[in-house]
């Protein structure tokens, strides 16, 4: 009777103590994860303006910090606080004169994305994204002249909107992870840039390294 009873005191501690560590795992898993990020980024100006041809992308760079909140072990929401450089390059051919126009758009940017988990170590990404342009330059070599300047920001739409989706592959608390982003929203409003650049939209290819900070 004794033995019975040691084996199933012995029984019910081996259980709880599982119960335990499922649950630590699960709350671990589980955790509100926050940190930072950065790295490259290569930008392309869609435009559809007739003139514009030798399109090149804009290599900058992006960094910033992200919050991710489980919903359940295999979803979470993640918005992220980001600067990131957008713009491109392209040669114009207007009514005879020529030359090659380079814009470069800053902007902070806020994505929120749907984070779907492949185990422990993958994750798929996918959402929308809003940004504010902060400041815009355009560097010109060509018949209309040779140089460097700002560009009235009043001449570009200052929020931006998009979709952005890509995936992360974690190493412990560090990750790398690739993203691209398409623009809905026209960049030019108006003046010299509305005249270059027409219906152009931004999108840009993200490479990213980061590292969780809990």
């Amino acid at each position: 009777m004794k033995k019975s009873m040691k084996t199933l005191l012995a029984a019910a501690i081996l259980a709880t103590g599982a119960t335990f560590l499922n649950t630590s795992d699960a709350v671990a898993q589980n955790r509100v994860r926050t940190g930072i990020k950065g790295g490259l980024s290569a930008s392309s100006l869609f435009y559809d303006s007739q003139g514009v041809s030798n399109k090149n992308e804009r290599i900058g760079f992006h960094a910033g910090v992200f919050t991710q909140v489980p919903v359940s072990e295999f979803f979470a929401i993640q918005p992220e606080l980001l600067y990131i450089n957008k713009g491109a390059s392209g040669d114009y051919n207007i009514v005879g004169f020529t030359g090659r126009n380079t814009f470069k758009l800053n902007y902070v940017e806020l994505p929120v994305l749907a984070t779907f988990k492949l185990g422990q170590a993958v994750e798929l990404q996918a959402g929308p994204y809003v940004s504010y342009l902060m400041n815009s330059d355009l560097t010109s070599n060509g018949d209309f002249g040779t140089g460097r300047g700002a560009i009235n920001r009043g001449n570009f739409n200052k929020v931006d909107y998009g979709i952005a989706g890509g995936l992360n592959v974690y190493f412990g608390k560090a990750f790398v992870g690739a993203r691209y982003e398409q623009g809905l929203q026209r960049i030019a409003n108006g003046g010299a840039a509305q005249a270059v650049l027409g219906n152009a939209k931004n999108g840009v290819g993200l490479v990213s390294v980061g590292f969780s900070i809990n």
